[in-house]
């Protein structure tokens, strides 16, 4: 009688155990999916609430699915931060950055908190709204999203929508300075636009610069022009703790 009751009971914890098993590898697998598709979605979601600002075949053929990351340049660990990134909300896009050349399309997210450059890029405190001109800085990962900045050249367009319309930019100077020098994300002669990632690329630890990557208006639809100067936050300068 006793054997019986521990049988039925080590049946019962037996499926218990396999119940969970298969409720974590479904968790598991719904992760990795989402972890595939969440930009692309984002990107999606974006333009199918401006449908007028879809990009045509102008701006270059993409090598890939437009709005999946390219992993294949990424980190172990910056995939991983993706990864548990996903569990958590975050605000919709201010709009999507495309960079043909390097086949990079993300979207901009407000601030450059962990979280947000974990999940996309990040606009920086205390630089140009994106759709007000000015000096737009956007800050992300150099073992994420913004490792392609490394094979961006000077002439590169670089393509920015918002909800008031879509605008081109061209890379105009590429510098490389150390994290306290915020002098980059001041107003210049023209709306511009200012990617920060740290720098080298490949450094282990914590990168001691930054590498900036600027880019002057060239054309914009529906684009509000203001060079009025801006506060800039010096912890807007992305730094990566990789």
């Amino acid at each position: 009688m006793l054997r019986g009751n521990i049988m039925n009971a080590l049946s019962g914890f037996e499926r218990l155990l396999l119940f969970l098993g298969l409720l974590l590898l479904s968790v598991y697998a719904a992760a990795r999916i989402y972890r595939s598709l969440y930009s692309h979605l984002a990107v999606h979601e974006f333009w199918g609430s401006h449908g007028s600002l879809t990009p045509g075949n102008s701006t270059g053929a993409s090598r890939r699915n437009p709005g999946i990351p390219d992993f294949r340049l990424w980190s172990e660990k910056r995939i991983e931060a993706y990864r548990l990134s996903l569990v958590a909300s975050v605000t919709p896009p201010l709009g999507v950055l495309r960079i043909p050349s390097v086949d990079v399309e993300v979207p901009v997210l407000e601030g450059t908190d962990d979280l947000t450059l974990n999940r996309a890029v990040g606009r920086i405190a205390g630089t140009s709204a994106l759709d007000q001109g000015g000096n737009v800085g956007i800050a992300g990962h150099r073992d994420g999203f913004f490792r392609e900045l490394k094979d961006v050249h000077l002439g590169d367009p670089m393509d920015l929508y918002t909800e008031k319309g879509n605008s081109r930019y061209v890379v105009d100077e590429i510098v490389i300075v150390p994290p306290e020098d915020v002098s980059v994300l001041a107003p210049r002669s023209k709306p511009t636009l200012t990617l920060v990632t740290c720098y080298p690329f490949y450094f282990v630890g914590s990168a001691p610069l930054r590498y900036i990557v600027h880019a002057s208006i060239t054309n914009a639809n529906s684009l509000s022009v203001s060079d009025q100067p801006h506060t800039l936050a010096k912890e807007g300068g992305g730094r990566d703790k990789k």
